[in-house]
């Protein structure tokens, strides 16, 4: 397992030395090898743990929804909406969206 991680840094190595020269004027040449080292290397990695991260807090997460507290200026309601019954936003989840009076009917 630890082999891996020593390859890429190999090849990481590598490939900025071939780039930089022996006096350090080596021009643009290998720079789209570098970025592509680094993308195997850095971004892939990066983004398999923010995968991880996400499905490991998914499993934690409560379902409950907090209690429903009035806040006056969370239900302004100048006028109705025009579809439906003027009361539910297009976007309407009654899971996660609650109306001037509530959450909707028993929570699952």
């Amino acid at each position: 397992m630890a082999a891996v991680p020593r390859a890429s840094l190999g090849m990481f190595r590598r490939a900025l030395a071939t780039e930089t020269g022996a006096g350090g004027h080596g021009g643009h040449q290998g720079g789209a090898r570098t970025w592509k080292i680094l993308s195997f290397t850095v971004a892939l990695p990066g983004v398999g743990v923010c995968m991880l991260n996400a499905w490991l807090k998914m499993q934690h997460h409560s379902h409950e929804t907090p209690a429903f507290t009035p806040y006056p200026h969370l239900c302004v309601r100048t006028k109705p909406f025009p579809w439906g019954d003027g009361n539910h936003s297009l976007f309407h989840n009654p899971h996660t969206n609650a109306l001037p009076t509530g959450y909707e009917g028993p929570r699952h």
